[in-house]
């Protein structure tokens, strides 16, 4: 595994959009069709799209490469293979970086795990969810706790990393329930482990059941126990927080997604990716058309899929960097988000804030939100931005 040297990095977002069904919390761009997908002519889209985004990044060196969705799993190990080679021929990418693949714990999928170690993916990142097979159902996932039990086991002898998600403060859950469920996926995890607080998100089927009340939600102050109970338990396990949802032993966390919560550079490849890439003289944010025939279409006509490109401005870019900073323990670099914005940060904000016990400094050059900041964090970066 390349060390990680702190620096933002640039990474490589590619985005499959198909899913076997689609969850009643989701709000991804995820796609289900009912007939095969056309394996060939995506792939050959995604290279053509790969080909068009090193024409406006200029030649990098790729810290991490990440296959999200949707449902990559879904792919064709050699239709990834493809992609992957595209990847490498478009862009520097040296030996044992990071190359992460999105997967389902289906049973079906997981026979694809040795196909996708010989594309050259060495970390795997699970949709688990939940170790309850009643709540699976609950979250309209096709798996089963045992299939995810055998994906698991699997995913660990052949990737030298993984990772898998949990969702909870799911309805009924409560904090003895939580942290049974959490300690058991720590006892299986190998370095990494994804938790996430079940959001109703508007346009998804849970949103319609919760507006009809029909779906009950842990309220604030439960949702807030049950996020402090996360963070003693994984630290007390050995995978603290690094990040508000993300949890990881000392030196294995998602490099890739560090990329982001660093402000650093990334393509976005793919129906509905999205991109922040540094051309001659600015920053361009990228995001491609979200429909996955139509960015096919594009893709075929123009050789890109991308829907909107702008320029950010200094301060746009500051306020980027403070979002996704905050998020991560180790903080913000002042300086660097002075050098964008063409200011120093509010002093008087910042005191209100400390006084509040919602940021700290470390040392004299980084601000990060304490945890009690973490449960607030909205206003925290809506206070400073």
């Amino acid at each position: 595994m390349a060390r990680d040297d702190g620096e933002p990095g640039f990474g490589v977002y590619l985005h499959w959009p198909f899913c076997a069904a689609k969850c009643p919390y989701c709000d991804f761009n995820s796609h289900v069709r009912h007939q095969p997908v056309d394996q060939q002519r995506f792939q050959a889209a995604f290279i053509r799209e790969i080909d068009h985004m090193r024409a406006l990044s200029g030649p990098r060196a790729v810290t991490s490469i990440f296959i999200g969705g949707g449902t990559p799993s879904l792919m064709a190990p050699e239709t990834l293979g493809g992609i992957l080679d595209a990847v490498a021929k478009a862009w520097h990418v040296p030996d044992g970086i990071e190359i992460t693949l999105e997967a389902n714990p289906s049973s079906v999928e997981a026979t694809r795990f040795r196909g996708y170690r010989a594309a050259g993916v060495n970390r795997v990142s699970m949709g688990v969810q939940a170790l309850d097979d009643r709540q699976l159902r609950f979250l309209g996932r096709l798996h089963t706790v045992e299939q995810a039990l055998g994906a698991i086991r699997l995913a660990r002898d052949i990737f030298p990393r993984m990772s898998f998600d949990l969702i909870y403060a799911r309805p009924g859950q409560t904090a003895a329930d939580w942290e049974a469920e959490l300690n058991r996926a720590i006892d299986l995890a190998a370095d990494h482990l994804s938790l996430y607080q079940l959001t109703i998100e508007e346009g998804t089927p849970f949103y319609a059941l919760h507006k009809a009340g029909k779906l009950t939600v842990p309220d604030e102050d439960h949702a807030a126990e049950l996020y402090e109970i996360t963070q003693a338990v994984t630290t007390a396990r050995g995978l603290p927080a690094y990040e508000v949802s993300n949890h990881a032993r000392p030196g294995a966390e998602s490099r890739h997604n560090l990329t982001y919560w660093r402000y650093g550079d990334y393509a976005g490849i793919g129906p509905g990716a999205h991109g922040r890439l540094q051309t001659a003289g600015e920053k361009l944010a990228t995001a491609d058309e979200r429909h996955p025939e139509t960015w096919l279409s594009m893709v075929e006509g123009t050789g890109n899929g991308i829907a909107e490109q702008t320029a950010l401005a200094g301060e746009e870019q500051a306020d980027e960097l403070l979002l996704m900073g905050l998020r991560v323990v180790e903080g913000v670099d002042l300086a660097r988000w002075s050098s964008l914005a063409g200011k120093a940060i509010d002093a008087e904000r910042e005191a209100f804030l400390i006084d509040l016990g919602l940021v700290e400094r470390i040392g004299n050059h980084r601000l990060r939100a304490t945890p009690e900041g973490m449960l607030v964090l909205n206003r925290v970066v809506a206070e400073l931005a």
